[in-house]
């Protein structure tokens, strides 16, 4: 069990497991039946990426410890490292005050973005059109 969990488990130990009702009850999905995650660096605070989750990845990102994913493109599951070695180990996951929005607090080891970069977030856009993006791939 990751090491956030108190002794209340979030999720229901069972043969066939589920998300906590309590849990799923809470969020709001779009029409695909997902919820926006935003992914953030644990210590530092630096945004690394929004994936999507449905019920099922939030279930195995709580119970595993290791960020799960749905891909819209491909309509699977997806574990963050599992082909790329780039993983992310979860500290902690939190629901906004809507219950449309979560945030994954994670320990990245290596890029978050799939272009090989440390975060998808490396391109500013200002006012007027301009675009910048960093060079390094670090965020901006």
């Amino acid at each position: 069990m990751p090491p956030w969990f108190e002794e209340e488990s979030l999720v229901v130990d069972d043969p066939n497991p589920v998300l906590e009702p309590a849990i799923a009850a809470r969020l709001k999905r779009d029409e695909a039946g997902l919820v926006p995650a935003i992914v953030q660096q644990h210590d530092t605070g630096e945004v690394l990426m929004l994936a999507w989750m449905d019920d099922e990845a939030l279930r195995l990102t709580l119970t595993t410890g290791r960020a799960t994913y749905f891909s819209r493109s491909r309509g699977t599951l997806w574990v963050k490292g599992e082909t790329s070695g780039h993983h992310q180990y979860v500290k902690s996951v939190a629901l906004d005050c809507d219950g449309d929005t979560l945030l994954v607090q994670v320990d990245q080891v290596g890029a978050a973005c799939h272009t090989g970069k440390r975060t998808c977030f490396f391109t500013q856009v200002q006012e007027g059109a301009q675009v910048h993006t960093s060079t390094q791939g670090d965020s901006l």
